[in-house]
């Protein structure tokens, strides 16, 4: 027997609602999708009419139900990627992102239910039988004219996460946000919503996005940038030198970055953490740039944007292999163009992958870095010189080598001394030394420690 699709179980759905004397509809984003021509991945459909208890018997025809939050009214189906919902009343009791009273109301109208979400675009329903679509708050239109626009000013400020959503919807869809929007969210405090909700909108934007600057430069227009984003602030007015960067200010550079990189993120190791490093190369440029005999510098600026980069990314997360990824990304961004310039050795440059978390991602973020600036001179690509020397370098990787099980077969005790002569047995492999003639080597330079 074929399995039926989500399409499938949406539409079986809302034909036994409709024998029960209820309606179904799409909701939400997987509406917009389909009027912009964008392929909607997870399907929402909003059952009104019925009762709860009917609904959840529907739902059991299709396979093991899934309940999340008795009182939210949300249902899934296992091993498919549907939102069930009935229409629910929301009021808000605190200060928070969830402190919300709800209350399922099967029977509130599609008005009524549409008025909860929190733009336009996203408050369009479709009937899932019909195809009708109904628009309460002319989401249509602003779809047409690319724009972003809150329903209610009421129950949009009692959600501070609406102010994140925008930027991010901003940035994937290339929209506008509405000025009466902008204005309202001016008035929102950000600083109640809990971190790893900011991270969802700020993934959401980073790799869901071919702009990613809009986001950061939606939250500008709020001035919304202070509390989780200070450090992308600060770059606000930090001057470069016009040899090397004609595009204006720390931030003008780093958006353009921003944007060049997610052409790269799908091949690199950790799209989110390239993209990050894509925002934190140059938080080290407020505190390092100076004017010296009239041209601005900014020595050492990769080293002190570790620390920057640092906090800004423990705001966020706790997830120490993000951590690590990112500052060791920001510590190194300058590296590979500066090797490439140099026409440095291989080893210098095998050197400079080994301390690399992502050898790939290093590269792009520095090609990133490179055509995300207007120049005053003729831009020189470095793509093909770095490439090819990754590519000497997982050669040499791949190479067989001496190991510390090796260095015992041959006669040597693990020792206080050990740990330098495998250091040094590493260096070997990076000079591309083969591994008969590095344990010569190697047994020759242990005779030191005797």
């Amino acid at each position: 027997m074929k399995k039926l699709t989500d399409l499938d179980i949406s539409k079986e759905i809302a034909f036994h609602v409709k024998k029960n004397g209820g309606r179904t509809f799409f909701v939400g984003g997987c509406v917009r999708d389909l009027i912009l021509g964008v392929e909607c991945k997870d399907i929402d459909i909003e059952v009104h009419g019925i009762s709860p208890s009917v609904l959840e018997q529907i739902i059991d025809r299709f396979g093991e139900k899934i309940t999340i939050g008795v009182s939210f009214g949300i249902y899934n189906i296992k091993g498919h990627s549907i939102d069930i919902a009935i229409p629910r009343k929301e009021s808000l009791r605190g200060t928070g992102h969830k402190d919300f009273d709800v209350v399922v109301d099967p029977f509130v109208g599609t008005q009524n239910a549409a008025i909860r979400r929190d733009f336009t675009i996203n408050s369009l329903m479709q009937d899932v039988l019909t195809g009708e679509i109904i628009d309460h708050f002319n989401g249509i239109n602003d779809l047409k004219n690319h724009i972003i626009r809150h329903i209610c000013e009421k129950t949009f400020i009692e959600d501070p996460l609406r102010v994140l959503r925008a930027c991010q919807f901003a940035a994937r869809l290339n929209f506008s946000v509405s000025i009466d929007t902008i204005e309202l969210c001016k008035t929102m405090d950000l600083s109640k919503i809990p971190a790893e909700r900011v991270v969802e909108e700020l993934k959401k934007a980073l790799l869901k996005s071919n702009k990613p600057s809009l986001f950061f430069e939606t939250l500008r227009k709020m001035d919304q940038l202070d509390y989780w984003f200070k450090e992308v602030k600060d770059l606000i007015g930090v001057e470069q030198n016009p040899h090397f960067h004609q595009e204006g200010d720390v931030w003008t550079h780093t958006m353009m970055v921003l944007d060049v990189a997610t052409k790269y993120r799908d091949k690199v190791k950790n799209p989110f953490g390239f993209m990050l490093s894509a925002l934190t190369h140059d938080f080290g440029k407020p505190s390092s740039t100076e004017i010296i005999n009239g041209v601005i510098h900014s020595n050492c600026h990769e080293i002190n944007g570790i620390e920057v980069a640092k906090n800004f990314i423990k705001r966020l997360t706790n997830e120490n292999e993000l951590i690590k990824y990112v500052l060791n990304m920001t510590e190194y961004h300058m590296k590979p163009n500066i090797l490439a310039f140099d026409n440095a050795s291989i080893k210098d440059s095998n050197m400079m992958f080994d301390l690399s978390v992502d050898p790939l991602g290093l590269i792009f973020l520095a090609i990133s870095d490179s055509q995300g600036m207007i120049l005053d001179h003729p831009y020189v690509s470095h793509d093909n010189f770095l490439l090819k020397r990754l590519e000497i370098y997982n050669e040499y990787m791949e190479r067989p080598y001496v190991t510390g099980k090796d260095l015992i077969k041959a006669g040597l005790t693990p020792s206080i001394n050990f740990s330098e002569i495998l250091d040094y047995a590493h260096k070997l492999r990076l000079d591309g030394i083969k591994k008969e003639e590095a344990m010569k080597k190697i047994l020759n330079y242990s005779k030191k420690f005797k």
